[in-house]
């Protein structure tokens, strides 16, 4: 039997978001979480190059594996080999690789609540079992080491994100190596996905690597890189787990895009661009996190990284797929509603991505400003 799955909600806020845009209407697109800015500048001048020097077929590029390789010994002080890397058509590819490589139809694999709509549905599309765990504002938003010893009976494996989307909070090294450890005696397979790494703000962002080698790891160019239309990414497998990743990659996916990696290879070490766009975000979520509070959104998740602000408008609506809709209508501000992200209370949520320019996130707060107030108004009376 065909799997149900459920429809990416902030896709019909965009749809609308676009039609408003084509009847002349100015729309600030803060629905998806993808960055407004190009690629590196050196990497958009070797894709030119490589268009009229190279045919391009179905490829694996050998030095874009070693470059991620010393990446992550570089950063994180971990040692992975080529063999490891798996190349793909972004992170969605590399999670359905992972999940189907590791797991059975059946296999019950738990996330937190809220978290990225994908993973239930790739879940369910591939007939596994999504066990959702509840992740409120006591345990900021993300699961804990505690949390998963309490599954009973244990799950086969975990999905973890840090930093997370929707909420952008970050699992510190030493939850992140209990967390390790109850996988390990409770025979948890552990999935990470790692795609907001190099977007933080003061944070720490260990890679489960650091302490749990057997673990697999999802990373793409779409978001530090931003490079999201490029459609490259990556998975790092277990040595155990490289030749059923591998045999799926070349049936499923063949290959990334070769002009793709010619780019993203480039594109890692254009450092000083790409830190240029590290300080736009920390200064957008500068002044959402200031602005917010004033509108009446004062609950919020702590943002440590990623570039999502996850907001509490209970006291206005419990739909939030229609307050994105009215405030898309009214403002030309789109956002993404809180029910992808959380089937149960995700209908009191909202989620600000702050991927775009600085002027664009001041020229949202200050069309905001009249709608809540508005709508304060009306809560005080």
């Amino acid at each position: 039997m065909t799997a149900q799955i459920d429809p990416f909600k902030a896709m019909f806020v965009s749809a609308l978001a676009h039609r408003l845009k084509g009847e002349g209407r100015d729309v600030i697109h803060m629905e998806f979480g993808q960055p407004s800015t190009g690629a590196p500048a050196a990497a958009i001048a070797e894709a030119h190059r490589v268009l009229d020097a190279d045919a391009m077929g179905y490829w694996e590029s050998q030095p874009l594996k070693a470059r991620i390789c010393q990446h992550y010994l570089e950063k994180y002080g971990v040692e992975v080999v080529p063999a490891q890397i798996i190349l793909t058509c972004g992170a969605s590819p590399a999670l359905v690789l992972a999940l189907s490589s590791c797991f059975n139809p059946g296999a019950r694999v738990a996330m937190a609540r809220p978290g990225y709509v994908a993973y239930r549905n790739n879940l369910k599309a591939l007939h596994m079992v999504p066990i959702e765990i509840e992740c409120g504002p006591e345990q900021r938003y993300q699961l804990s080491a505690a949390a998963l010893a309490a599954i009973d009976p244990a799950p086969d494996g975990v999905i973890l994100a840090s930093p997370a989307n929707p909420t952008g909070t970050i699992i510190p090294r030493a939850e992140l190596a209990a967390i390790a450890r109850v996988c390990r005696e409770r025979g948890i397979t552990v999935i990470s996905d790692e795609i907001y790494h190099g977007i933080s703000y003061g944070m720490e962002t260990p890679s489960i690597l650091q302490v749990m080698p057997e673990a697999w790891v999802v990373n793409s160019f779409s978001k530090y890189f931003s490079m999201a239309g490029w459609r490259l990414g990556w998975l790092v497998a277990p040595k155990e787990g490289i030749d059923a990743a591998r045999a799926r990659m070349s049936n499923l996916f063949l290959t990334p895009p070769s002009l793709s990696q010619h780019a993203g290879l480039v594109a890692m070490d254009c450092a000083e661009e790409l830190e240029g766009h590290i300080r736009t975000y920390t200064r957008n979520r500068e002044l959402l996190l200031a602005a917010l509070p004033d509108l009446g959104l004062a609950r919020i998740a702590p943002p440590d990284g990623a570039f999502y602000v996850y907001a509490d408008v209970s006291d206005y609506t419990d739909d939030s797929m229609e307050f994105c809709k009215q405030l898309l209508q009214d403002t030309g501000v789109a956002t993404a509603p809180g029910i992808d992200f959380d089937p149960i209370h995700g209908n009191r949520f909202v989620r600000f991505s702050f991927a775009v320019s600085t002027p664009l996130v001041e020229e949202a707060i200050r069309r905001m400003k009249p709608w809540f107030a508005a709508r304060n108004k009306g809560l005080r009376s």
